[in-house]
């Protein structure tokens, strides 16, 4: 293994040394600060394990519908499976901070749209997260172009209000929203108030009649029903259509009889075992959001909230808080939200008012991201990804050209517009959702893969006719 260099090991260490002493000072001016304080360190863990296990959804699709190596989506797959496991425990114990969400159509639609921008983009959203804290210049433009176009898109109005059918405008108008959300002129609030919140919520654990914090519910239900099978399903497709070819082909070298049923499932076992590294990252992932739900619900306990928003208030942060005295606080690993927040409080502070829109004003607030709890688990991601890259020689910084800047924007700005559509990204309207046993999870999932075929289908036709042009400029 080749030696870190010690330039390296004094930047992690002064990263390491920043969130620490972050917290240290923060925590001495205020005990409320360790409920932000929590969300910096999980969040610091969930980079180390993302540039660990080289965990991007996009690199996932990409390898196995362009080049048909399945390493990365078998990883995937692995990490949902533990990652569901240990929310099983954490279900059953009642102090799971995880809110389904509405299953309908409109998941899958928002999960096609997000998976052609990732594709475009060249990473999801954890995935730009993690990459940007290894110094890349294309995530962090994909980054900010997923933060300017969501916090655009949730205050959209005027002319696009003539795509909303009068259903949805009556069902959202019925809600009695607060006087200051105009929903009439509104497209996200009226998709959001007149649609997606007549939609059911459905989990798994409930569709068999079981209750989600019991055992049976939680075990049998939202992990084996719920994840398991529908996950070796899709595993099992993953062998018969990518993997199982190049196993057959090395078994008949050093095997002259008939292949049997044996030697499938030892191939099916070898894809999954090929894919240790994302799997141990993901067992991780899943130990970490588990023990994040613990500890925030506790801390909610400790000091008898139920939102962040109530311990700013107590601060005298109060600029920004939702109508409902209220900021983003999920209790759990999430992205892409927090984000649209950096850029909506810009706004709100030049003069755009942000907090009109349902997003902003009813659910999540705008609150300065010095002090918003979601926005230090983003940064400790991006810094937790930093310090494992240097340490294991992978941190490089890396100018962006002008065509990959420009893919980057692009699907950054469709995969805001999904986030926004799909209730959340990769992780929040999939990862998190499936391994919770929400429906919603895999409907945006298999929207997602769609979307990420298409993605990589069109790169292929332009990357041909690009060469094609090239080809005939040249001259022999």
């Amino acid at each position: 293994m080749e030696a870190v260099p010690k330039k390296n090991q004094i930047w992690a260490l002064a990263i390491t040394g920043f969130f620490v002493l972050i917290s240290t000072l923060t925590y001495a001016h205020n005990e409320y600060y360790i409920y932000l304080s929590a969300y910096l360190w999980f969040g610091f863990i969930y980079g180390m394990c993302l540039q660990y296990g080289r965990f991007c959804f996009a690199s996932a699709f990409r390898d196995l519908f362009a080049v048909g190596v399945p390493r990365m989506v078998v990883g995937i797959m692995i990490a949902t499976i533990l990652f569901s496991f240990v929310s099983a425990f954490v279900s059953i114990t009642g102090l799971s901070t995880f809110h389904a969400a509405p299953a309908g159509l409109h998941a899958t639609i928002a999960g096609l749209i997000f998976g052609v921008g990732m594709v475009f983009a060249g990473g999801c959203a954890s995935g730009s997260l993690y990459k940007t804290g290894e110094g890349n210049g294309v995530a962090l433009l994909v980054l900010l172009s997923i933060s300017v176009t969501q916090a655009i898109f949730v205050d959209i109005g005027g002319w696009f209000n003539n795509l909303v059918p009068a259903s949805w405008t009556k069902s959202a108008l019925a809600k009695k929203l607060p006087d200051v959300i105009n929903v009439g002129d509104g497209w996200m609030d009226q998709y959001l108030a007149g649609y997606v919140w007549d939609r059911p919520i459905v989990k798994f654990s409930g569709m068999l009649g079981l209750q989600d914090t019991s055992v049976t519910g939680a075990f049998f239900g939202d992990l084996f029903v719920g994840v398991v099978l529908p996950a070796a399903f899709l595993l099992l497709i993953v062998y018969l259509v990518w993997a199982r070819k190049s196993y057959l082909r090395k078994v008949k070298q050093v095997k002259s009889e008939q292949i049997g049923i044996k030697d499938e499932f030892a191939g099916y076992w070898s894809m999954i075992m090929s894919s240790k590294r994302t799997a141990i990252a993901g067992l991780f992932l899943g130990i970490a959001c588990g023990l994040q739900m613990f500890v925030i619900e506790g801390l909610r306990i400790k000091f008898g909230v139920k939102n962040a928003g109530t311990l700013l208030s107590r601060m005298g942060h109060d600029f920004g808080l939702s109508i409902k005295g209220t900021v983003f606080d999920p209790g759990y690993w999430y992205v892409t939200t927090q984000e649209a927040q950096w850029v909506g409080w810009v706004f709100q502070k030049l003069g755009w008012d942000n907090m009109d829109n349902i997003y902003f004003g009813v659910n999540n607030g705008l609150p300065n991201p010095a002090i918003n709890p979601a926005d230090w688990m983003s940064i400790a991601l991006i810094g937790g990804a930093a310090v494992m890259a240097l340490l294991s020689n992978e941190f490089k910084l890396k100018k962006p050209t002008m065509e990959l800047a420009v893919w980057a924007i692009i699907g950054g700005a469709l995969m805001g517009i999904g986030s926004r559509l799909g209730l959340g990204c990769n992780v929040g309207a999939f990862f998190v959702r499936v391994a919770m046993g929400d429906l919603s999870g895999w409907l945006f999932g298999l929207g997602m893969i769609g979307g990420a075929y298409i993605g990589v289908k069109f790169f292929n036709w332009w990357t041909e006719r690009k060469m094609a042009k090239e080809m005939a400029a040249l001259t022999f």
